[in-house]
């Protein structure tokens, strides 16, 4: 019976010293493992994303951390891709930000909604400065029952960790949650750290960053959980 190769999009700009793109190649190979398929992982540098860019042939997307990076256009427009195709997608740290921002942008119609960090002066700043900069933190979030992600954990309360400075702006949260992108996980001050969109099979973003647990040797749940879809999806 053909195993077909599973192909999932990595979109960020590769740098071997950043903690979470050590971790992405081992957590996709866990999750080959575990799913007895073969997936295969292939960076595309946001700065390579053009409108003629193949992106059709990958089965998943994951938006990886590390950001601003190199073309927010480009990782806008794989982010639209999966949005709009269907296609399984999982958004961790810079990931989470920059789907929020191609949301607003594509579906709500906010063309003003920018990113604080490369734009800080912007009036819809819809990503700024975290109130407590989560760099190397670890904290508790409360996960929606019956979410993906609440499904993937198999819980509804975990333990993950971060490296970023940015989230959603709060004076932006009730306008962005009014259609299909829901709010899915909260940590223990009430901050938003995962959303998923409704009426997609699998659209999921974190702004903690589970891919790390494959470096201590656990297979990441999102992970496995993205790697399913993308199974399923071929099936």
């Amino acid at each position: 019976m053909e195993n077909p190769v599973i192909r999932i999009a990595l979109i960020g700009d590769h740098d071997p010293q950043v903690t979470a793109h050590q971790a992405i190649p081992v957590a996709l190979g866990m999750a080959a493992e575990h799913s007895g398929r073969n997936v295969q992982g292939q960076w595309l540098g946001t700065d390579t994303i053009r409108a003629d860019t193949p992106l059709d042939e990958f089965d998943g997307f994951w938006c990886v951390p590390a950001s601003p990076y190199r073309s927010m256009d480009g990782a806008l427009q794989a982010i639209r891709f999966a949005r709009e195709q269907q296609r399984p997608f999982l958004g961790t740290c810079g990931g989470f930000q920059h789907a929020a921002l191609e949301y607003a942008r594509n579906v709500l119609g906010w063309a003003d909604a920018e990113h604080g960090e490369t734009s800080p002066d912007a009036e819809r700043a819809l990503i700024t400065p975290l109130t407590c900069s989560l760099v190397e933190a670890v904290d508790s979030i409360h996960l929606l029952g019956g979410s993906l992600i609440a499904k993937a954990y198999e819980t509804s309360e975990i333990r993950e960790g971060y490296r970023c400075r940015y989230g959603v702006n709060p004076a932006f949260e009730q306008a962005l949650f009014q259609y299909d992108l829901q709010p899915v996980g909260h940590d223990s001050d009430e901050g938003l750290r995962a959303m998923e969109l409704k009426g997609h099979p699998f659209f999921v973003t974190t702004l903690f960053q589970p891919e790390r647990a494959a470096l201590k040797g656990i297979l990441p749940p999102l992970v496995r959980a993205l790697v399913d879809a993308c199974v399923e999806r071929r099936s």
